[in-house]
């Protein structure tokens, strides 16, 4: 039974036309276990329904890609072949056995972290791939055309799929977000230059999704709104594209930040994992959050970044700076996390940020190390304790 004081946070809300039985997000994150053909393997089925028979109200899935030549891996979800619907319709229905659960893919082109061999990396302007270091080469108008008209696409699959809704990859070095960021995107035409241009391709996106599964599909955004680097996108532009988007229509925004190049930076914190050792240190991206909700009018503002104490989650609600919040790595150690606060074990979660989830490798959010490490601890004890 709900306790009262977390009321908020267990009360259903919409996005779009859809109704979440809760106001729980599992943020996107990239889990490298798909089928070779881009379906949902039987593993990636079992992650989302430990999340679903957890609680967790909306599940939103790890990238998956639009198009061949912006494949981030082999292990990644993918939408750019109406014969992968069969196979992402198999999880989605098993996700629907758990009333009320609503399930998401996140559709992505990796831009330049694209490392699909057959095809070099598209981005704005050229760059190194932050983790091959191999250029990419500059998108021209037919390029861009394309991926807009595959956005679209890889909409249409998954609504065809059973997903409830879609959400669109704006940020953590990718594609949508390479164009937002003057760091990466130094063209000249109606691309490039203002924040209006840059964040021009992802309007059209918006509008061609809506062009190929109609106007009740809710489309959400996982957005960058500050790279955390000197010469990317700035707070002040990520206000501008989150007036812009909430103009086109888009029906929920989930604010993050940073990307390869702070991640990958000793001298500064880890963006959009940063490690958390101190209660100080959570709800990192909750001051530029309170600057947005303003803008947001009555688009829901979804809120993530180091959450840990479910208390204050429900006073972020009930004040009315967030409508819902999202989490990942606590999810990771802890897939029945919600259902325990729900049952009135307020306490914190057990995932201590070591992000060792995302230090072990391509499949790295396959499973929790350090949880793995606890129970292998715990049953060597027990078994000692038997002998």
């Amino acid at each position: 039974m709900m306790i009262k004081m977390l009321e908020t946070l267990f009360s259903p809300k919409k996005i779009g036309n859809v109704e979440i039985p809760n106001r729980i997000m599992r943020s996107a994150t990239y889990a490298n276990m798909a089928n070779p053909d881009g379906t949902p393997s039987d593993t990636s089925i079992e992650l989302y329904s430990a999340l679903a028979k957890g609680g967790t109200g909306l599940i939103v899935t790890g990238m998956a890609s639009i198009d061949q030549p912006g494949r981030f891996s082999k292990g990644q979800l993918c939408f750019f072949d109406d014969a992968q619907i069969a196979g992402h319709k198999k999880m989605t229905d098993v996700i629907h056995e758990y009333a009320g659960i609503c399930i998401a893919p996140q559709l992505n082109h990796a831009g330049r972290a694209s490392m699909n061999p057959k095809f070099q990396a598209i981005t704005p302007s050229p760059i190194a791939n932050p983790f091959t270091k191999k250029m990419s080469r500059e998108a021209t108008l037919e390029d861009i055309n394309a991926i807009v008209k595959s956005f679209g696409t890889a909409a249409r699959r998954a609504y065809e799929s059973g997903y409830d809704l879609v959400q669109l990859h704006g940020g953590h070095g990718f594609l949508l977000s390479n164009f937002l960021s003057p760091h990466v995107n130094k063209r000249s035409d109606n691309y490039g230059g203002s924040i209006d241009n840059r964040t021009r391709i992802i309007v059209e996106i918006y509008n061609e999704i809506r062009d190929q599964v109609g106007k009740d599909y809710p489309v959400m955004i996982k957005l960058n709104i500050d790279d955390f680097v000197e010469g990317g996108l700035t707070f002040e532009d990520g206000k501008s594209a989150v007036k812009t988007l909430i103009e086109a229509g888009i029906d929920a925004i989930e604010p993050t930040g940073g990307g390869p190049d702070t991640m990958m930076n000793p001298k500064g914190r880890s963006y959009p994992m940063a490690k958390i050792s101190s209660p100080e240190e959570e709800n990192f991206f909750l001051p530029k959050v309170k600057e947005l909700k303003p803008l947001m009018k009555e688009t829901p503002l979804i809120i993530m970044g180091g959450i840990r104490n479910v208390e204050f989650a429900e006073k972020l609600l009930v004040d009315g700076i967030g409508d819902f919040i999202a989490l990942s790595r606590p999810l990771i150690y802890e897939p029945g996390l919600p259902n325990r606060w729900k049952s009135g074990d307020l306490s914190p979660p057990l995932c201590v940020s070591c992000n060792k989830c995302g230090s072990t490798g391509m499949s790295g959010f396959l499973h929790c190390v350090t949880r793995k490490k606890a129970e292998k601890r715990k049953a060597r004890l027990e078994d000692q304790g038997k002998a």
